[in-house]
Parts: C-alpha cells; structure tokens; sequence
C-alpha cells in the first residue's frame, strides 16, 4: 500500500505539512498526490469515527444477512447497487458463505429498522431472505478502540 494511503488511514486528520513531513515528500507533492488519489477514487471519503452513547445520538443499529437470486447477466451486483442506495444502508457488501449481502443499517429505533426491512429489502425482487441481527454495544470500529478508558487488560495465553 502506498504509504501516504497508510499514514492517511491512520492519521485520517493529518494536515498537508504533516503528511509532507511523515512521507519525505513536498506538500505540493503530497497534494498532487492526494488530488489524483481522490480523482481516480482510491480515496473515496474522510470520516470520523463516533461514540454514539458520547454524542447522544440514539439510534439502533443492525446488521442483517440477505440471501438473494443473481440476476442473469448482473449477477449480484444489481440488486446490491440498488440496496445500498437506501439511505439507511451504512455498508453492503457481497460475502462468501452461508448468505450472499451483509448488510449495515441504522435507524432511529427499532420499529424503524424493522420497517426498513419488511417495506424496502425485503420486497426487492431476487432477495430470497434476511436474518435481522440488532448491534448492542460496539467495543472497536474503524481500527478504533471504544474503551479507551477502561483498563487494557493483556489475553492470557494458553499452551
């Protein structure tokens, strides 16, 4: 991986001068290279990663298997295009196994995901079915800790 993606994956808030200084290159290098990057869709987004129990937000979160059809020449895509344009979808994405989409949904409560699933995804001609599982508590997402403040406890290893 090119090391600016590396240090920008990291240190997402990292300044120009900051990634100029890390990777030995000219900000003006740096932000050529950031510029192409984000052109060619290699960075498609920056994004802070929240505590919602700390921002009061709410909500519920799910995540939710779909088995589906392929389409005939579309395959999976299709329908997954089409699934992850709803705007309570956080993530899809096509997975091996027992399930074909695993699917990320937020809403403001429970009824509403609920709904999501009954009304929009559940209706999508070729979605065979869904398993609904509802998020409790995050303890890492992103590559980010939630306990920061909790003591860090070393895994005892077993012979």
């Amino acid at each position: 991986m090119n090391p600016l993606l590396q240090i920008l994956k990291e240190k997402g808030r990292a300044t120009t001068a900051e990634l100029s200084r890390l990777t030995g290159k000219s900000e003006k290098e740096v932000e050529a290279t950031l510029r192409k990057f984000e052109d060619d869709r290699v960075i498609l987004g920056y994004q802070a990663v929240l505590d919602p129990d700390k921002t009061g937000s709410g909500g519920v979160r799910a995540v939710i298997e779909v088995r589906i059809t392929p389409e005939r020449d579309g395959g999976f895509d299709r329908i997954a295009a089409r699934v992850a344009r709803y705007p309570e979808v956080v993530s899809c994405q096509l997975m091996s196994g027992g399930y074909d989409l695993l699917i990320v949904v937020e809403g403001q409560d429970l009824r509403q995901v609920a709904s999501f699933v009954a009304e929009k995804l559940s209706t999508i001609q070729g979605v065979i079915s869904t398993a609904t599982h509802f998020q409790l508590k995050t303890y890492k997402e992103a590559g980010v800790l939630f306990l920061a403040d909790e003591k860090v406890e070393r895994l005892s290893v077993s012979p």
